[in-house]
Parts: structure tokens; C-alpha cells; sequence
């Protein structure tokens, strides 16, 4: 009996093991194609619409057109740069939501965001002849909030629930700090609103370079804490039974998480939601397992910058929208339609 239900059951797991594979293919496919997609659409939308032929020609081959100009000079490294960001902010979102056990954690519940956007505003209102120290000054401000929240949240370790509640104080604590600064400084605020409220305009190859060896240093690292997030995941007595060092495996993916979204805030602003819908939209639709989990969650959140971006720019003309409102303006509802379906579920 023993030897029929083993010789059974071999077959069914061989099967549920190939429809996981087929899954998490197909999975991977359809998120590449909608990156493409959305990068098409990027390249063709504007105040002057390009069809696809011109977009084509323009990318592969040289010549002195209009559209290669348009194409290789504004879009082109606009939806890159929007690509990047949005991996970065989708990996961080992905990798906080594991190490809390929350499905609504994201960058900005550990300070991150808020200690970006201190640094940052204090650069462009205090010290504008120092703009070009912008991406440092913000990712240092990530890192020491992350810093500060990682500290008051030990005892012993740093629990998720302590985590959180200490992220929470400290993002309070920022924000007020970041409102003061613009209310005593209210005659230069109007330089500051368009990084405040997210926005990739103006972003051109110089923003790419920037952000592209964070994003590649920080994609490198992410493969290498998969293990450790998906035992954490399983919670903290389960982890450490499984050999995992908790504390060592938590820091560190706090830290990586807060370098992937101080990189991007850095260069694109205070662009909220990324981090937020898209893991828990995948999450949804593929289940914990970050081996698949985490790339899907870096394309997703590329796809949904470049098309927020492209909307933003395209759909309001002759005024262009900032990328972080429209993103809060769709994903608030988005965000609730899918908390309510997987609450069904």
C-alpha cells in the first residue's frame, strides 16, 4: 500500500512542479512584454507623436532626423531613467513587505522617503549652489533614517512590530521637519514642489548614469538576500531554526532596501505607490517565493513608471503632470481594489 501511494504521488508532484515552472515562466514572460510595451509607448507619445516606424528607424539607425533627436535625446533616456526607478523602488517595496510580514509596507514606513526628502529639500532651499550633491545628500538622508529607525527599534533585535512603529515616529518626525523648512523658506518652495511631487521631466543621460550602477549594484546584492528573505518571510523561530541568522539577514536587507529607494528618490523625487502596489500586486498573482517574486516585482514597478510617466506627460498636454500625483491618483483606488480582492481571496 505504502509502495502504490508513493509511486501515486511522484507523478502529481512532478506535475504541480512543471505547472510552478509554466507559471513562473509565463509569469516573467508577460512582464517583460508589458515593459516593452510601455517602453514603446513611451518612445511614441508627446507633445509630437511618432509612429512606430519613426520610433524604430530612430533607435537603429543614425541619421540627423527629427524623431531620432526627440527619441534618442528626450525619451529615450527619460523611460530608462523612469525603468531604473522603478525597479529600485518595486525591489525595496518587495524586500520591506517580507521582512515586516506587511503587506502595506514600503519605503517610506521606515523613514526612508521622508529622510531622502529632508536632505534633499535642505539641499535646494539652503545650499542651491550645491545642487549638484542632490543624489548623494538624498541617499544619505535615506540611509540615516533607516539608521535611526534600526537603533530605537533594538532591544535585543529589532522586531518587524517595533520596526514599524518606530518607522512610523521617525516618518512623522521627518515630515514635519521637511514642512517647517518650506513654510520659514515659502519664497523658494516653488523650486522645490516639482521634485516634491515626483516628476521625471527634465530627466535626461547624465540622471541614467547616475542611477544605473546603483540599480546594477543593488540588483546584484538583491539575489543574494532571496534566501534570507524568503526565511523570513516563514517568521523569525522558523527562520532560525532553518539556520538563518535573523537580526544579520534583517539589517542587511533594511539597508539594501533603503540604498535601491534613496538611489531612486534621489534622481526622480518623492515617487510614492511603486513600492507599495506592484509587490503586492504579484504577490497576489505568483505567491512568496522570491526567486520568482523579486524579478517580476522589478520589471512590474519599471512597467509602472514608464507608463505613469508617459501618461503624465501625454494625456494633460500642453501641462505636464507629475508623475508622483498620478501615480498616488491611480494607485490609492488600484491599491484598494486589490486589498479588497485578496481579503476575498
Amino acid at each position: 500500500m505504502a509502495a502504490t501511494t508513493a509511486s501515486t504521488s511522484t507523478p502529481r508532484e512532478q506535475q504541480a512542479v512543471l505547472a510552478k515552472g509554466v507559471r513562473n515562466f509565463s509569469a516573467v514572460l508577460v512582464s517583460l512584454l508589458l515593459l516593452l510595451a510601455a517602453s514603446l509607448y513611451g518612445f511614441m507619445s508627446g507633445a509630437i507623436s511618432l509612429p512606430v516606424h519613426d520610433v524604430w528607424t530612430s533607435l537603429f539607425q543614425a541619421s540627423d532626423s527629427e524623431a531620432r533627436q526627440i527619441v534618442w535625446n528626450l525619451r529615450l533616456p527619460r523611460v530608462l531613467t523612469g525603468m531604473l526607478a522603478g525597479m529600485c523602488l518595486a525591489i525595496s517595496g518587495a524586500f520591506l513587505q517580507g521582512v515586516f510580514r506587511n503587506p502595506l509596507a514600503d519605503p517610506g514606513i521606515i523613514g526612508v522617503s521622508s529622510g531622502g526628502g529632508l536632505a534633499a529639500v535642505t539641499i535646494m532651499i539652503l545650499f542651491p549652489e550645491h545642487i549638484a550633491y542632490l543624489p548623494i545628500a538624498a541617499f544619505l538622508g535615506a540611509l540615516g533614517a533607516a539608521i535611526v529607525v534600526y537603533v530605537l527599534s533594538w532591544k535585543g533585535g529589532a522586531s518587524p512590530v517595533r520596526l514599524i512603529l518606530a518607522g512610523v515616529a521617525v516618518n512623522s518626525l521627518l515630515g514635519a521637519a521637511m514642512t517647517a523648512l518650506m513654510i520659514l523658506n515659502s519664497e523658494k518652495v516653488q523650486s522645490v514642489l516639482p521634485w516634491m511631487s515626483g516628476s521625471l521631466n527634465g530627466r535626461s543621460w547624465p540622471h541614467f548614469d547616475t542611477l544605473l550602477p546603483y540599480t546594477i549594484i543593488g540588483v546584484i546584492a538583491s539575489f543574494f538576500l532571496m534566501k534570507t528573505a524568503n526565511l523570513l518571510v516563514l517568521g523569525d523561530d522558523a527562520a532560525k531554526l532553518l539556520g538563518s541568522r535573523v537580526e544579520l539577514g534583517r539589517l542587511l536587507i533594511i539597508l539594501l532596501s533603503t540604498f535601491l529607494a534613496g538611489a531612486a528618490i534621489s534622481i526622480v523625487g518623492m515617487v510614492g505607490f511603486v513600492g507599495l502596489v506592484v509587490p503586492h500586486m504579484v504577490r497576489l498573482l505568483i505567491g512568496n517565493d522570491y526567486r520568482i517574486f523579486l524579478p517580476v516585482s522589478a520589471i512590474g514597478g519599471g512597467t509602472l513608471v514608464i507608463a505613469a510617466d508617459t501618461a503624465a506627460r501625454s494625456w494633460f498636454d500642453p501641462i505636464e503632470f507629475p508623475v508622483g500625483i498620478l501615480l498616488a491618483l491611480l494607485g490609492a483606488p488600484f491599491f484598494l481594489y486589490l486589498l479588497r480582492k485578496g481579503v476575498k481571496r
